[in-house]
Order: structure tokens, then sequence, then C-alpha cells
């Protein structure tokens, strides 16, 4: 069997809400890679969120991250794009300015200013998960080394936003609370085509797995997209395969079903 490249999104795909890996998705992963497979986590989580031990622990051969903004191969970073200094002051002005509320998103660290998300349940995750990794926007003023941003959009006016900045960033927006702003020409779907260029390996010979709007660009650019089970519809129509949902073994059933392992 040729040799193939597996991405997988973290999120809803790898692990659910709780940050619950499936042994069936682990053991598929490494039964893949031993059958001589390559995979990579592709998520929109720049490296500095894509610290879980139980998670890197699993074996990959790469991570694609920040929807395409850095990759990194066999533990080294082969590829790095970040917002410069002058238009991430720029752009988290003006997501302010339209009354959005700004996480910003580095491979070392993320930035939150604690105000802005008092009682929110995903602010306390990401204390809990980041520790010291987690500093504050306005004590690191300009200094912050980032890739791309999310926004809580629930009070801001986020259409106005992406009227000014949409030829600059593309605004992809979850719900009614949560849009992430990527600068344009990235995506998850960039960073497939870049790691099959880099290990000279066919698009055509590569899996995605994935199961939200964010997962979009990777799953109609890769080989074969592959949409786990409790998916919304609007993501199912993108999938050339639809698995189980992730705690009901979907990875492993669709390794399954492609012969992967």
């Amino acid at each position: 069997m040729n040799k193939k490249i597996l991405f997988f999104d973290i999120d809803g795909t790898l692990w659910n809400w709780k940050n619950e890996i499936p042994d069936s998705t682990a053991e598929a992963i490494r039964r893949a890679r031993k059958a001589g497979h390559l995979a990579f986590i592709n998520t929109g989580r720049t490296r500095g969120f894509v610290r879980n031990e139980a998670l890197l622990d699993i074996g990959f051969d790469g991570i694609v991250s920040g929807c395409g903004t850095m990759i990194e191969y066999d533990g080294r970073v082969v590829y790095d794009s970040r917002i410069p200094r002058e238009q991430a002051i720029e752009i988290v002005e003006a997501v302010r300015r339209y009354g959005c509320r700004p996480i910003l998103e580095g491979s070392e660290y993320l930035y939150m200013d604690d105000e802005d998300f008092k009682n929110d349940w995903y602010a306390k995750k990401l204390i809990h998960e980041l520790g010291d990794r987690l500093k504050s926007i306005k004590n690191e003023w300009g200094s912050w080394e980032i890739q791309k941003l999310s926004l809580d959009i629930r009070e801001g006016d986020i259409e106005g936003c992406e009227r000014e900045y949409g030829d600059r960033y593309d605004f992809i927006k979850h719900d009614v609370a949560v849009c992430e702003l990527v600068p344009s020409g990235f995506s998850k779907g960039t960073g497939v085509i870049k790691v099959c260029e880099l290990l000279d390996i066919p698009v055509s010979d590569s899996f995605a797995f994935g199961d939200s709007v964010n997962d979009t660009a990777m799953l109609i650019t890769a080989g074969t997209g592959i949409v786990m089970g409790s998916a919304r519809d609007g993501v199912k129509d993108l999938a050339d395969y639809v698995t189980t949902p992730q705690e009901e073994d979907g990875i492993w059933n669709a390794c399954r079903h492609f012969g992967l392992i």
C-alpha cells in the first residue's frame, strides 16, 4: 500500500469537550503509523494550546497548528508565519473597537485579559490548561508573538469588523458566540498542501478527519475527507465518508473502512 498522510482535528475529533480520547482512537493512530502511514495533528489551535501530554503521547509525525500558520515535522519547526507587530496591534485595537473580546494565539503563549471573560467557562478552561502559558494582553502590549486570534462576538459587530478587515483576515464563524480570525492565505487546507509538498506525497494520498466548520478547507483539500458522525449536517455534506461519532470509535471505524489499519 502507498504511504498515506492522515490529518486529525483535535476538538470533537481526537477528543471531546472534556478532553477524553477513546482508547480506540489512540490505537488506530498507532496501528496506522506502524503500517507505514504518517499521522499529523491539524488544528485551529496554535501550538501554545497544544500541550496536553495524553494527546501528544499518542504519537504523531508532526503538527499543523494555527490553521496552517505553523508546521512541525519530526520534532522540528519547518514553517512558521506570525502576524507582524504593527498589524497585530492594529487588529487587536480594531476588534475591540467593534465590541469583540479577543484571545490572541501564539506558538508559545495565549493572551487574554481576565476582565473580558469573567465567569466564562472557556476562559476557565484556558486558565486550567495553560497555567503560566496564558498571559495578559494589556500587560504584554505589542510584544505578543501570535499567528491568529479568536473572538467572543456576542456583544460585538462582527459584520462591521469583517467588512473592514475581510481582505486581510478570514473570519471563521463557529456560532453566535465565537469567530476565528486567520490571516488570509492560511487554512487547515494550506497546511495539508504544505505537508504533502514537504514529504513529496500526493495530496490525493491524504486523509482528513474533522467535525466542524473550521475543518472545511482541510476536508475539501485532502484526498479523502472523513467527518465524525456527531458533526452538523452542513459539515457532513463536505464528507467523502461519514464515520461514527468520536466517542463511538469514529476514527477506528474510519481507518478500518479505508484499510489504513
